[in-house]
This record gives C-alpha cells, sequence and structure tokens, in this order.
C-alpha cells in the first residue's frame, strides 16, 4: 500500500478564487446575490472597515474554531465594524438609459405618421430590419402583409429612409451609402460613381482601374473613395438588444510627488457587514443555531475572500507600477518585458493567483485606460544584441514608421523589417504582418495614396 499527500481544495478555497478574478462589477453582481441569500448578511455603502479588521478576521479563520468565531462575532463587548445595528438600507444604481435600434425607429414612426394603414406597414416594415438597420424581406412581401399597394409601400419605405440614423431601411450596401451620401448633399459625380458601380473595386484598392473606366485622375478617385469611405456600411450596428457595455477601471494609479499611488476603484460594490440580530445564536433552538452558525461561517469568508482579493490586486498593481516607471511616464513604446512569473515571485504568490488578479480588470493611468492583462507578455522580441524588447515596444516602433511614411510610396513589410533591424530589434515579415495587423493599418498596397 503506498500513502500520497494531495491538495484538497475547500469550498472556501474555490470561493476565494473565484471571487479574486471578478471584476468589480461581476463583484457587485455576486455581493447582491449572497446579500439576498444569506440572512445574516447586511449590505452597506463600503467603508474602511475591511482594513481595520481584516488581519483578525484571517486568524479566526484560520483557527477553524466555531467557538472562537462565535467569540469573535459576540466581539467580547466590542463590536466589529461589520456589526450595525438593524435599520432601513437602500442601495439604489441608475441604470444607463438606452434604446433599441428598433425602439428609436419606432419613436419616429409615431411622430411622422398619422394615417392608421402608413403607419401599420412603418411599424412592420420596421420590425423586419436586420441589426445592420437593413431591410432584408422584400417590399412586395411587406406590402401583402400590410394589405396596402406597393406603391404605398415605397412611399413608407421612403419616409422611413429619411430617420435617423442615416442609411437606414437600405436594401443592400449601395443604396445605404448612397443615402447617405444625398442626406450630405454628396451624391453626385465620381462619389456617386464610386457607390453605384465600383464597391469591388473599392474592396480590393483599383483605384487606377476606377480612374481608367471612369476617365478621371487616380488623385481624384482617391478623393471620392475617401469621402465613401466615411460612410457607415451599418447605422444599425450602433444600437443593440443588450445595454451598451462600459469599461470602469478597477484601480486608479496616481501621480503623486515622488512616485505613483495605487488606488483601488471599488466603491461601486456594496459593503457587507454581519447582522447585530444574529451575534447571539444561544438564543436560538439547537436546529436553527447550527444553521445560523454555517451561515455565520460563510458570511465571514466572504467577506474575508473580498478583503483578500483587496490586498492580492493591490500588491499585483504596486509591483507593476515599481517596475513600469518608464511606461507610466511615457507611454506604451517604454513598455518593460514582464511576466505573471516575475510579479508572482516578487510579492510570494503563486503565478496563478496574479493571473487572476489582473483577469477582466482594467487600470486607470495618467496616460489612459489600460488592461491588466496587457502590462505582461508571455514571449518578448529579441534584439540584435540579445536583450528582450516587449511586443508593445516593437508595435510602436512599427506604427512610427507606417505614420512617418510617405503616403504615395508605402513601406512594405519586408522594408519594415530592415528599418527595424537598424533600431536594432529584430522580427520576421509574418510577425510585422501581424502587428501591423493588430495596430489597425492595412496592408501597403491599401495604404498607398494618389
Amino acid at each position: 500500500m503506498t500513502m500520497t499527500q494531495h491538495l484538497s481544495m475547500t469550498m472556501q478555497m474555490q470561493q476565494a478564487i473565484q471571487i479574486l478574478q471578478l471584476s468589480a462589477q461581476d463583484l457587485r453582481a455576486v455581493v447582491e446575490k449572497e446579500y439576498l441569500e444569506n440572512p445574516v448578511l447586511e449590505m452597506d455603502e463600503p467603508s474602511s472597515y475591511a482594513a481595520e479588521h481584516g488581519e483578525r478576521m484571517q486568524e479566526v479563520l484560520q483557527a477553524g474554531n466555531a467557538a472562537a468565531l462565535a467569540d469573535y462575532l459576540d466581539g467580547g463587548g466590542k463590536q466589529p465594524a461589520y456589526f450595525a445595528e438593524d435599520s432601513e438600507k437602500h442601495v439604489e444604481a441608475a441604470a444607463p438609459l438606452h434604446m433599441t435600434l428598433e425602439e428609436e425607429l419606432l419613436e419616429q414612426v409615431n411622430f411622422t405618421f398619422q394615417d392608421e394603414r402608413e403607419k401599420a406597414a412603418a411599424v412592420f416594415l420596421v420590425g423586419s430590419l436586420d441589426g445592420r438597420g437593413y431591410l432584408t424581406v422584400p417590399l412586395a412581401e411587406i406590402a401583402r402583409a400590410a394589405q396596402i399597394e406597393m406603391p404605398e409601400a415605397a412611399r413608407v419605405l421612403a419616409v422611413i429612409q429619411n430617420f435617423d440614423p442615416a442609411g437606414v431601411g437600405a436594401r443592400n450596401l449601395s443604396e445605404c451609402l448612397r443615402l447617405q451620401a444625398e442626406r450630405q448633399g454628396l451624391y453626385n459625380g465620381l462619389v456617386a460613381a464610386v457607390i453605384d458601380r465600383h464597391l469591388d473595386d473599392v474592396a480590393l484598392h483599383h483605384i487606377k482601374e476606377i480612374a481608367a473606366a471612369e476617365q478621371a485622375s487616380p488623385a481624384d478617385v482617391q478623393m471620392a473613395v475617401d469621402i465613401v469611405k466615411r460612410f457607415n456600411p451599418k447605422p444599425g450596428a450602433a444600437y443593440g438588444s443588450d445595454e451598451p457595455a462600459y469599461i470602469t477601471p478597477d484601480v486608479i494609479v496616481r501621480r503623486v510627488e515622488g512616485g505613483y499611488r495605487v488606488e483601488l476603484e471599488d466603491g461601486d460594490v456594496p459593503q457587507l457587514h454581519i447582522s447585530a440580530l444574529y451575534r447571539q445564536a444561544d438564543a436560538f433552538d439547537k436546529k436553527t443555531k447550527k444553521y445560523i452558525t454555517s451561515r455565520l461561517h460563510a458570511a465571514s469568508w466572504l467577506i474575508s475572500s473580498i478583503e483578500q482579493r483587496r490586498t492580492t490586486i493591490r500588491h499585483v498593481v504596486e509591483e507593476i507600477v515599481r517596475r513600469q516607471p518608464e511606461f507610466l511616464a511615457k507611454g506604451p513604446a517604454y513598455l518593460q518585458p514582464m511576466t505573471m512569473k516575475e510579479v508572482a515571485d516578487a510579492i510570494g504568490v503563486h503565478e496563478s493567483t496574479v493571473s487572476r488578479a489582473v483577469a477582466n480588470k482594467y487600470a486607470e493611468l495618467p496616460n489612459g485606460i489600460a488592461a491588466l492583462r496587457s502590462f505582461f507578455t508571455s514571449r518578448s522580441v529579441k534584439s540584435e544584441s540579445g536583450e528582450e524588447v516587449a511586443a508593445a515596444q516593437a508595435k510602436a516602433a512599427i506604427a512610427k514608421l507606417i505614420l512617418a511614411e510617405n503616403p504615395r510610396k508605402p513601406l512594405s513589410d519586408q522594408k519594415i523589417c530592415g528599418l527595424l533591424k537598424e533600431q536594432n530589434i529584430i522580427l520576421s515579415r509574418r510577425t510585422v504582418m501581424k502587428y501591423s495587423e493588430q495596430l489597425g493599418y492595412d496592408s501597403s498596397v491599401k495604404r498607398k495614396r494618389y
């Protein structure tokens, strides 16, 4: 018989891991759910209670003693900060206003159409638009369903095509762009020709071919194409059925005299505390006492896990700040190669803990908002001297070269490779192409200007 050791992960450990990887917005949802399910919890706005009592809570939890826990919760005559007298507490959050494309258009329908038959047809038309704002149902079907004649259906559609957003109600890309050009008084000359006859050539950047077909100069065609590209090919895409998602920073890094200060931005996360009603479990019968004790354990673990999350995130971000002063002062081009293992070793945790701490979280920096995960690289680019160069630095160098290129003679990927080598950065042509695409730049053929 052989004996082996293995690590058994308790439910509390799993909970702590799950809470660590939550963003502040997701944590709020978890806190509210636990508050509804655990009767011993009370919810209030955040305060400094956790910082004052976190260490003592950890000692009690590590002891794993129900009696010690009960004694601590009783407070020995001193009430912990997360106890509160029962009173009315309300946490309200205003939801952002948001309308779907259908709601936006139906509101315009109600203001525009007076005739009930036409209004019914307009409502049917609006309901037939796809997520791009295009009409995907044949007009004949709409006329038949609304029990109106085709000319009347066409008139209703024409009215809807004048609604906002511009281009809505179009039946194809060409019509969508035409509606927007007409709205701006630009549907004439080469712009009209490009929209009506050359959209496929525009996609392939066949400027010379369009110029030859329209007997115009490449420069004039380029100008017309630039105008067309400013139009929105999917006017309905700005709307959606869900509420818009906003990036909310979990951490703020402020520039202060002599360095930087890290502040956790979790003001939207309600603060949990244990109700004073449940301190005296002895007053209840045995079954009730057992239930309350289990709920007290669960509540204490949750509060401790949330505080541990705060501490871990703060330590991780403080170490990032310590290692990246040049990045914070000068921008992405100065990001130094850094792995999660290096940060984990520095703050004394496992690499997986760092990975969970930065997952789904953003930091507000002096030079903008960045995902915490973006500070880490799984691999770095080697310079000619053998030094490591972060991928962000290589991308910044590529962007600088492309922005400075002659638009009439854009740099090929191979040429960029050579110029980077002169800067002591060694990249393959394929990597240059990949980084350029990630930066949002077209190929050299499509960047060419006339």
